[in-house]
């Protein structure tokens, strides 16, 4: 009886951590090797024979375990322990470990890479925020939100707008028991505009069911629902929510192998799980569908791009010649092609005050592009736009680059200590003693044109390409005084769009009237109301000639 008691101990035991746990069965993983050595010392311990003598009150052994038993305990200590240490130690694996992000491309300038930007596409709601507006309008709902919780956000494209998007997630087991059927919907709160947030609860006219999710309880958690179809011998990382462009629900799943012995995570390709059905379609990453964003999780880029800097020459380098680092935190942009893709500056090893170039891996193929040019660190941009405003004591949010007229430029919101954007700023990625803040994108834009053009564009003579002039009739005109400052706006005969322009560009404009010829000067970029970088009243100067 007591044996079979024991068998039943360990049967129950066994599957309980099987389920919970989810070992992949495969070499290179070692969690299924320690639940089975973890077993066999309880069977061990259990098959121990003991009794008491009567005579002596001692405690005397009766049966041994099988020396098999013991064998397999040595053998799975030598896989859990020894085989790592001899196939995945980067002192002798430093070369795999350099070579695992693949080729590093050499990129000539990084705007060919980042596309120019209308400012009503800047990225204004970081992920903090975006949880907050989310909080808000889950908060709304009072019979909801007492019900569910909102689940981590993920940054995407939906028909070619950026949004935060997060899936509503059970708020504990009760929740989860009397509503099995799923969580109504999910909450996107747009990227660019923070009063753009929306409950998404019906697709097409159906209910939206989110059955399937993280936290949730037996076969209805995402893990264990991928993992029990078929899946138990690959690596599984990076359960993102996406929702694809007609608005339904999806979990992308990276599917992952070992390819320096017990370390080296390599993504092979994807798994898209319907978040309302559980259907189930694995991808290789060539045939992953388009309006899936991101293949390779982040974790698996930081560690590729620091092996990579750190292994230049070798793991015997202690002069630290050539080593390179990643600058704190990398950001997912969107280039030219509306690709997105990791972006992080890197640094030499003990020089993190400056970067001396700027990386782009592609998140769905890992195709890497370095670019050579020297800036500003994301905490020195945020530094430098904080000592803007030291006053008020606004903290910067993580910088995103953008192309700003040519000019590489981090933009960032100016967030008080309850996280609310209060201001924005922007900071040229080439100096950062150049920035610019304002209360609105426009007056930021307009305030770091400023300084830029002041500092007589030594950082990017390049741009000077980008500026075009033209000589008109003033159409119409009129001023806005915005948070103190007078900005006037016009247009100019023949030419579609309109300028604007303040006092500090030039002391004429504030006398100009309608039938003034002009000559203005601007950047080319894809605003419909363009900022003058320079203004002359031809007429108002010939009066003043010839008097």
């Amino acid at each position: 009886m007591k044996k079979i008691l024991s068998i039943a101990f360990l049967l129950l035991f066994s599957f309980l951590l099987f389920y919970g746990n989810l070992p992949v069965i495969n070499y290179g993983f070692t969690g299924f090797a320690f639940i089975l050595l973890l077993l066999l010392v309880i069977g061990i311990l259990f098959s121990v024979g003991l009794t008491i003598s009567q005579q002596t009150k001692q405690v005397k052994i009766v049966s041994k375990p099988n020396k098999i038993l013991f064998v397999l305990v040595g053998l799975l200590l030598a896989y859990c322990v020894a085989l790592p240490f001899i196939t995945s130690l980067k002192m002798f694996r430093s070369d795999s470990y350099q070579k695992l992000i693949g080729e590093v491309k050499n990129g000539q300038k990084i705007t060919n890479h980042i596309a120019p930007i209308s400012i009503d596409k800047i990225r204004v709601v970081d992920e903090e925020l975006a949880h907050l507006l989310g909080e808000k309008i889950l908060g709304s709902q009072p019979a909801l939100g007492s019900q569910v919780e909102l689940g981590d956000f993920c940054i995407q494209k939906v028909n070619n707008n950026l949004y935060w998007v997060a899936p509503l997630l059970h708020s504990g087991f009760l929740k989860w028991f009397n509503n099995q059927e799923g969580t109504a919907g999910y909450v996107m709160v747009s990227a660019t505009n923070e009063r753009d947030v929306k409950l998404v609860q019906s697709v097409g006219g159906k209910n939206i069911k989110i059955k399937y999710q993280q936290g949730a309880y037996f076969q209805s958690d995402i893990h264990r629902h991928v993992y029990f179809n078929g899946n138990a011998t690959v690596g599984l990382a990076d359960f993102s929510f996406e929702i694809d462009d007609a608005g339904n629900p999806f979990w992308i799943v990276t599917k992952y192998v070992k390819k320096i012995g017990f370390s080296g995570k390599e993504a092979t390709g994807v798994i898209v799980v319907d978040a309302q059905s559980g259907v189930i379609n694995e991808y290789s990453i060539a045939k992953t569908p388009k309006w899936v964003d991101r293949i390779q999780p982040l974790d698996f880029i930081e560690n590729q791009l620091n092996d990579w800097g750190e292994y230049v020459h070798g793991y015997w380098n202690f002069s630290n010649q050539d080593k390179l680092q990643i600058t704190e935190g990398m950001t997912l942009v969107y280039g030219k092609d509306n690709k997105s893709y990791w972006y992080t500056g890197l640094t030499s090893v003990g020089k993190e005050e400056s970067a001396v170039g700027f990386v782009l891996v592609d998140t769905r193929t890992k195709e890497t592009t370095f670019y050579k040019q020297s800036g500003a660190t994301e905490y020195a941009a945020q530094s430098s736009a904080q000592g803007k405003v030291q006053e008020k004591g606004y903290k910067a949010s993580l910088p995103i680059p953008y192309n700003i007229n040519n000019i590489p430029t981090y933009a960032m919101t100016l967030k008080d200590n309850g996280g609310l954007v209060k201001m924005f700023a922007m900071v040229a990625i080439s100096d950062y003693t150049i920035v610019g803040v304002g209360n609105t994108m426009r007056e930021t834009l307009t305030s770091f044109k400023n300084v830029y053009n002041m500092s007589d564009n030594k950082i990017n003579p390049n741009s000077v390409s980008n500026k075009k002039s033209v000589k008109s009739v003033v159409t119409r005109i009129q001023n806005d005084v915005k948070n103190g400052n007078s900005f006037y706006y016009f247009k100019v005969k023949d030419y579609p769009n309109i300028f604007v322009g303040s006092s500090q560009i030039s002391n004429q404009l504030p006398v100009t009237i309608v039938g003034d010829s002009v000559k203005i000067s601007f950047d080319v970029d894809m605003e419909e109301v363009i900022d003058v970088s320079s203004f002359e009243n031809i007429n108002l100067e010939a009066s003043m000639k010839s008097k």
